[in-house]
Formats: structure tokens, sequence, C-alpha cells
């Protein structure tokens, strides 16, 4: 079975737990939830 995880938030906190996540487990599927229409971006 496939691993799945979501997360609420895609601000600065919510894009650094996805990228971390991944990292440790690259064949994870990560959904991101925001309220609004923008999500926040860092470079």
């Amino acid at each position: 079975m496939r691993k799945q995880v979501v997360i609420v938030g895609a601000g600065a906190g919510g894009a650094s737990v996805a990228a971390e996540a991944k990292r440790q487990d690259p064949s994870l599927t990560i959904v991101m939830v925001e309220e609004r229409s923008q999500v926040s971006v860092a470079a």
C-alpha cells in the first residue's frame, strides 16, 4: 500500500514539512490543502 500524507496549510511551515517528508521517503504521495488561492513560495 502506498503511503499518503495530507498537509493542511501551504505556508512556509507546510512546504517545509512536505519537503522533509519527501526527502525521508521519496515514494510518499503528498497533498497540501490551503484555503487561499495563493500559496507561500520562497527562493
